[in-house]
């Protein structure tokens, strides 16, 4: 008998939904980065262990919306908590609860949505005992069906994430075939590797006002050769400098990294050309968003 649970991610930005997700499927299929709001949709990441099926949705963190774009990412959050098996929330045990994380986590209890929490970076932790402190304060205040504290960079707990997951799985048909690990199209997944490498390599405003199009993606028949070329639209003239760099020192070194990852990801050579537009002010306009298809239209 096949069995079936769907799980949510969800917790305030950068606290590790991404990097825990990538870890639980055992492929990167979301980017991460220290910058915040690095999850913009909803994406979906499935395991198959013998005859449960476990299809994890990540979201974008918790944040204070002052984009269209942003507002966008926040209903994401909500659509996806909806009609779901169990909730994975996921804090940073470094840091207090948010007012956001809380007023999420009463409209769970309210909704008797079941929620797992998963205390992340207990690496950065040398005290056990403060440790301790904090998961006695969290259940004190909020009922949890279970407490795991891991360290999704280092792989740690990682395994008892998902035996409570597992251990919520129902009978029911599996919906996806069992060797797929993700729903999200090829070309997403190559402009989230390249959009990643970005959020890395440049600071401040300009790796939030960045999307990448995938304009192209064929594999040349005679060659086991991938061609990708993507468009890197951002917002201002004075960004597109920046993005290319002296004598395009900037973007070489952005499509160097990517192609690495592509072609470790793809297990392919990989040519991968990259271009860079400007659309200004992107993020609020509505028919752009849709274009770059970030404006969830689950939600």
């Amino acid at each position: 008998m096949t069995k079936s649970v769907f799980v949510a991610l969800a917790g305030h930005t950068n606290a590790g939904k991404s990097s825990l997700l990538n870890a639980i499927i055992g492929e990167k299929i979301a980017s991460v980065s220290p910058k915040p709001q690095t999850t913009r949709t909803r994406i979906t990441g499935i395991k198959t262990i013998g005859e449960t099926q476990m299809v994890f949705m990540d979201t974008p963190g918790l944040h204070k919306p002052t984009t269209k774009l942003s507002s966008h990412m926040l209903k994401a959050v909500k659509s996806a908590v909806k009609d779901i098996d169990a909730v994975l929330f996921i804090q940073d045990c470094t840091k207090p609860l948010s007012s956001q994380e809380e007023d999420l986590l009463c409209s769970l209890k309210h909704a008797k949505t079941p929620v797992i929490l998963v205390l992340n970076k207990i690496d950065l932790f040398n005290d056990k005992t403060k440790l301790m402190q904090v998961i006695a304060r969290l259940n004190a205040a909020h009922s949890f069906l279970a407490t795991i504290p891991v360290s999704a960079i280092e792989l740690d707990g990682i395994d008892l994430v998902e035996q409570e997951v597992m251990a919520l799985a129902q009978p029911s048909p599996h919906y996806f075939p069992d060797e797929k690990f993700t729903d999200q199209p090829e070309r997403v997944l190559a402009a989230e590797i390249i959009r990643e490498k970005i959020l890395n390599l440049l600071r401040d405003e300009v790796p939030h006002g960045i999307a990448v199009s995938i304009e192209t993606m064929r594999e040349r028949e005679e060659k086991d050769i991938l061609d990708i070329e993507a468009t890197i639209y951002c917002e201002r003239e004075s960004h597109k400098g920046i993005l290319i760099g002296k004598n395009g020192m900037m973007l070489r070194k952005i499509a160097t990294l990517a192609r690495k990852d592509l072609e470790h990801f793809f297990c392919i050579q990989v040519n991968l050309q990259c271009w860079v537009k400007v659309k200004e002010d992107w993020r609020n306009k509505e028919g752009l968003i849709h274009n770059f298809g970030l404006d969830n239209p689950e939600s």
